[in-house]
């Protein structure tokens, strides 16, 4: 696998380039709906995406790199609706929980999806470092902004430790969904346990 990173929107001068990763990542997500983790393929992605092989390589070095871009794309959106549409809940636990099961809804809705980015976020090594860091980053960012949805001064090391712990946990109980140890009810349940653990208030 290769050891260069992806090209993200920042690294891309011109509005041509920022359409053609676009298209790339459309194209991937595409793919992964219909067929899982099996259906992308690179040069399937460069067709529909209407760009050159070694082009879909200058900009994603390796399918692994390609599904963890595309993880993190879907987190960014989740994580600019959970900003224009606060979730509800007396506690921070309670927003915490309806902003995790919300989110975990909305991608055990398309199933297919979901198999094949979390596979790539499971399979990804430290090639991916990069890419698996900004996933991590957006994740911790959705928790922390249902544990404070007015705002805060300033989060604290705790702070980002404990939405951390709850994302790593939100994480491995979508594993075991797509994995097929858990059904979704199960999955929702840990998620509850977990994030009433971390966060007593």
């Amino acid at each position: 696998m290769s050891s260069a990173n992806s090209l993200a929107v920042d690294d891309l001068g011109s509005a041509a380039q920022r359409d053609r990763r676009k298209r790339i990542l459309d194209a991937t997500i595409a793919l992964a709906s219909q067929g899982g983790f099996d259906a992308v393929q690179m040069r399937a992605v460069a067709e529909q995406a209407d760009v050159a092989l070694g082009t879909l390589y200058r900009y994603f070095p390796s399918k692994i790199h390609l599904l963890v871009s595309a993880l993190q794309r879907e987190f960014e959106r989740t994580e600019v609706a959970l900003r224009d549409k606060p979730v509800d809940g007396d506690t921070a636990a309670d927003r915490v929980i309806n902003a995790l099961k919300r989110t975990t809804r909305g991608m055990q809705s398309d199933p297919q999806l979901t198999e094949a980015l979390t596979r790539a976020f499971m399979f990804a090594d430290a090639s991916v470092a990069a890419e698996i860091h900004q996933v991590g980053m957006l994740l911790t960012a959705m928790v922390t902004r249902a544990m404070y949805p007015e705002g805060h001064e300033e989060l604290t090391d705790e702070d980002v430790s404990i939405a951390q712990v709850i994302g790593d946990v939100w994480l491995s109980a979508l594993v075991g969904w797509v994995t097929g140890r858990t059904s979704a009810a199960e999955t929702g349940q840990r998620i509850e346990v977990a994030v009433r653990l971390v966060l007593r208030d």
